[in-house]
């Protein structure tokens, strides 16, 4: 029996959930034990990131466009706004990380930490969009877990004030409107025959390049290399 777009999704979900207490960074930051500074180099990552996922949101939501997919075109398009959105919410964390204008605009990316980017980017030119929905959506509650706990150790711990916290807080809160329309562009995905098991692929590489981001800071942290 061919499974429903919500099995898909939730099977999907559960076949490339990581562990968080696997991450080698969360749970530093949990605690408090982590260098602000690491705090600092990762926003200063996250503002490459964004901008690029965000243009590689857009060219998936061109490319649905172009095919018809009218429903997964909706989805990227919400998640290209909600990248704008971020940037916005990025500042006030590096201006609590005391990060000036200058180290922002000099800063060096590592790339372990762009490896993500980069495979969404390759995604968005070869993906078809309801695969790299069904990809993404999966690794969506990892990241938003990982962003409510840093959200928490940001008050809890460091200090900072609720605008600070707003990167992370915008991760963290539930989107049902983003998750009805991940629901259409699967269900109409399949209905065209536009549903692949190559999500999974998608989906694990994914996962793995985010685990990389954490794993790039987190050797950092270890190494007293945090420098920028």
């Amino acid at each position: 029996m061919t499974p429903t777009a919500q099995e898909l999704l939730q099977a999907a979900a559960a076949r490339l959930a990581s562990d968080p207490a696997t991450n080698p960074l969360v749970p530093r930051i949990a605690d408090g034990s982590a260098r602000v500074r690491t705090l600092a180099v990762l926003a200063l990552e996250q503002r490459h990131v964004i901008p690029a996922d965000r243009r590689s949101f857009q060219h998936l939501a061109r490319r649905a466009t172009e095919s018809r997919d009218l429903e997964s075109a909706a989805f990227f398009e919400t998640l290209a706004d909600g990248e704008s959105l971020a940037r916005e919410r990025l500042n006030p964390l590096l201006d609590a990380c005391a990060v000036s204008k200058d180290e922002a605009a000099t800063y060096e990316p590592r790339a372990g930490c762009q490896a993500y980017p980069a495979y969404v980017a390759w995604l968005a030119l070869n993906g078809e969009p309801a695969d790299v929905v069904l990809a993404l959506t999966a690794n969506f509650a990892v990241w938003g877990r990982s962003c409510a706990t840093i959200a928490r150790a940001l008050r809890d711990h460091y200090g900072f004030a609720d605008e600070a916290c707003g990167f992370f807080d915008l991760f963290a809160e539930p989107a049902p409107d983003l998750d009805r329309q991940a629901l259409a562009a699967v269900r109409a995905g399949l209905g065209r025959g536009r549903v692949t098991t190559a999500h999974l692929r998608f989906g694990a590489l994914v996962g793995r390049y985010e685990e990389m981001f954490w794993e790039t800071l987190a050797g950092d942290e270890a190494e007293g290399t945090v420098k920028g």
